[in-house]
């Protein structure tokens, strides 16, 4: 306990800000795949308790799945619970240094939870990554050849550099879903397949950006993505019910699961009728039915219950 440390990486397009808790240290590396290499070779020396990234949209995505491939205890967090911790913290400045020892800090204090890949995941993992830097390598080659290329063999390297380029996307697209997904997650899939209304893209998305769907009670999952109504009471004032927060692009998707959900799933349909039928404005009726259908996704994969529009009462179960 007293030698554990933490390590907090901000990830840039030009740079990586490793920091590191308790010791205080910060270290700018290239964002490359040579220092990201040197870098999980010096941390599965160092052996940290707890490596804390920020997701960037993508950019954190390679460095996170070599470092969860050389067996590191990894996390990718909400950048949003991050600086909120920050600004408890009265950390206000914002540097990439200062950004990567916060969340080093973040690391030490909150301790979020890692969701490791299996260890024949891990395995696979490691081989994508070594092809990877493989086509990497050829495509840098291809790039020195063609500086000095005749014109008779332009076309040829032009086209090896695309190949080569489309095949190093798609191994990026292929680690993404590996580090987010898992055979569990599949037959999660399967499940969800059979709601009317949720399609691939709500599937895809759920399963992603929403690895907690089916472990949490209803009241936690609604208020995780930002569908619980929250009070805005004080003293005898008696505010709206609003919700806010959560995880924006979930809600996103499950707007539209919704709205196609209204027209062909009969419990969402009926649900929203009646709420209509209430007195509800559209906009909170479409809210409740977001909620509706999330809690009744959670149920299903907390139990392993196939889709029944018959059992209505599968929300409240858990």
């Amino acid at each position: 306990m007293l030698n554990e440390s933490f390590v907090g990486i901000d990830v840039s397009k030009d740079w990586l800000d490793v920091g590191w808790e308790p010791a205080g240290q910060s270290e700018r590396l290239a964002h490359d795949e040579v220092a990201m290499v040197g870098l999980c070779e010096r941390l599965a020396k160092e052996r940290p308790y707890l490596i804390v990234l920020e997701a960037t949209g993508g950019l954190e995505t390679h460095l996170a799945s070599a470092l969860a491939a050389a067996g590191l205890p990894v996390a990718v967090v909400n950048p949003r619970q991050v600086r909120d911790y920050a600004r408890a913290c009265g950390r206000l400045a914002k540097t990439d240094r200062i950004d990567a020892l916060v969340l080093a800090a973040f690391a030490r204090a909150i301790r979020p939870q890692v969701r490791a890949p299996k260890d024949d995941e891990t395995l696979e993992l490691g081989a994508l990554l070594a092809r990877r830097r493989q086509l990497i390598d050829m495509r840098v080659q291809e790039k020195l050849r063609l500086e000095r290329a005749s014109p008779v063999q332009r076309d040829s390297i032009k086209e090896h550099i695309i190949w080569l380029t489309e095949r190093i996307a798609r191994l990026d697209t292929d680690l993404t879903h590996r580090l987010r997904s898992s055979s569990l997650w599949r037959d999660q899939e399967d499940l969800l397949k059979a709601i009317p209304g949720v399609g691939t893209i709500t599937r895809v998305t759920l399963i992603a950006l929403l690895p907690e769907l089916g472990r949490l009670n209803r009241r936690e999952i609604a208020a995780l993505v930002g569908l619980a109504p929250f009070n805005r009471d004080s003293g005898q004032h008696r505010g709206e019910r609003v919700i806010w927060g959560g995880r924006a692009q979930v809600r996103r998707v499950l707007y539209m699961a919704v709205v196609a959900a209204i027209r062909s799933n009969p419990v969402i349909r009926t649900f929203y009728q009646r709420l209509r039928a209430q007195g509800k404005p559209g906009k909170v009726a479409l809210v409740a039915c977001m909620r509706k259908l999330l809690t009744i996704m959670n149920a299903m994969l907390k139990y392993n219950t196939p889709w029944n529009p018959n059992a209505l009462d599968l929300e409240h179960s858990c």
